[in-house]
């Protein structure tokens, strides 16, 4: 069974910076290797968004409101992908979610709670 596990989230300044983890558990390496990665986030009464995406071979995209700011990385030895996030602003405010996409196959986390304020 796969379960993906977000982790750093918090309160931080206007400007400050955090760093997400997300741990895929229950699925070999070789096999989250070639997974889709990617960061998702929700502010209340608003609907998800995509944030930034990572493929196996470590090709991004990102969201154009993070861009330049966000950066997505993977360790596939430890089965993690993260989301650095600098020059953190307000509206960057919500859950973000991991996702993971195989096989045609959404698998998510539970989410973590960031919150940025002025």
């Amino acid at each position: 069974q796969v379960q993906l596990v977000e982790s750093g989230g918090g309160l931080v300044q206007a400007g400050g910076s955090l760093r997400l983890s997300c741990a895929a558990n229950g699925v070999s390496g070789s096999i989250f290797s070639i997974a889709v990665m990617g960061w998702y986030r929700q502010a209340p009464g608003k609907q998800r968004e995509l944030v930034a995406t990572i493929t196996g071979g470590g090709s991004t995209n990102y969201a154009d409101s993070v861009k330049g700011r966000f950066t997505i990385s993977r360790d596939n030895a430890k089965n993690t992908v993260y989301l650095q996030m600098n020059s953190l602003k307000p509206e960057d405010t919500a859950v973000y979610y991991c996702n993971a996409n195989r096989a045609y196959i959404d698998y998510w986390g539970q989410g973590t709670q960031v919150t940025v304020f002025s």
